[in-house]
């Protein structure tokens, strides 16, 4: 892989160097090498057989009418618990410590930045690392309800449930207004690992006005006219390359 895109790594690396704030938006692609499957590709959840479909579980309806059904699907495909950081997680917190990436912007829910030592870490999504009473806001640890059976309830009678962003749901506005500043602010914006298609996480690369897009995918995306620097592969082993 190396061998094949050696000029625009060293792009990319003279880039990195040169600039005193890059920013870093990524998605699934990121992750999967950690072993996480992504909704979208071709092994992804949403091509699996279920009795619904994935994005119908992790609803905010759903939830709220069919909590013991989301509840197994949650034990059963989102347990991330075990997952470590791969070579993208681990160069993202390196170059936050070299003091090069000031920011990283993750539509992921697993807390694998921050596991790998970002400290930086915009989570448009939430993360599976805490759960919390969706009646009275109590927190509870982050492997509550892996440790339950059935239907997990607070004291108060509540349901638990992960800190995440269900479909039907909006995105958290602290999280939103931070990213956009974040994203405004780069030198470099490097996007990776995501099919740019869910939105409205997707539209905040717009906010991004510089000449030094990067963008870091094994399959095209809507923004690749946009790119200044386009690398096709597997995200882990480019920025493993850095």
């Amino acid at each position: 892989m190396e061998k094949a895109y050696e000029k625009e790594l060293e792009t990319l690396r003279r880039w990195i160097e040169e600039a005193k704030n890059v920013v870093f938006f990524g998605g699934a692609g990121v992750s999967t090498e950690s072993g996480i499957p992504d909704f979208r590709s071709v092994d992804g959840l949403y091509h699996q057989k279920y009795e619904f479909p994935p994005e119908t579980i992790i609803s905010r309806s759903f939830f709220e009418r069919n909590p013991e059904v989301f509840y197994r699907f949650y034990r059963e495909k989102l347990n991330v618990f075990d997952a470590e950081p791969n070579a993208a997680h681990l160069t993202l917190a390196r170059l936050e410590r070299e003091g090069k990436v000031s920011a990283v912007i993750t539509q992921n829910i697993d807390g694998l930045h921050q596991k790998a030592g970002s400290r930086t870490v915009y989570e448009l999504h939430g993360t599976l690392l805490k759960n919390y009473c969706a009646r009275c806001r109590r927190p509870y640890p982050a492997d509550h309800i892996m440790n339950t059976e059935g239907i997990p309830r607070c004291s108060c009678g509540g349901l638990i449930r992960p800190d995440i962003v269900l479909y039907e749901e909006g995105l958290d506005d602290e999280v939103v207004m931070a990213s956009i500043r974040a994203i405004r602010s780069a030198d470099v914006l490097i996007i990776g690992g995501t099919s740019l298609v869910v939105y409205p996480a997707a539209g905040l690369v717009n906010y991004y006005t510089k000449n030094r897009l990067v963008l870091i995918n094994r399959d095209a995306t809507p923004m690749d006219s946009a790119a200044d620097l386009i690398l096709r592969g597997n995200i882990g082993e480019i920025l493993g390359a850095l």
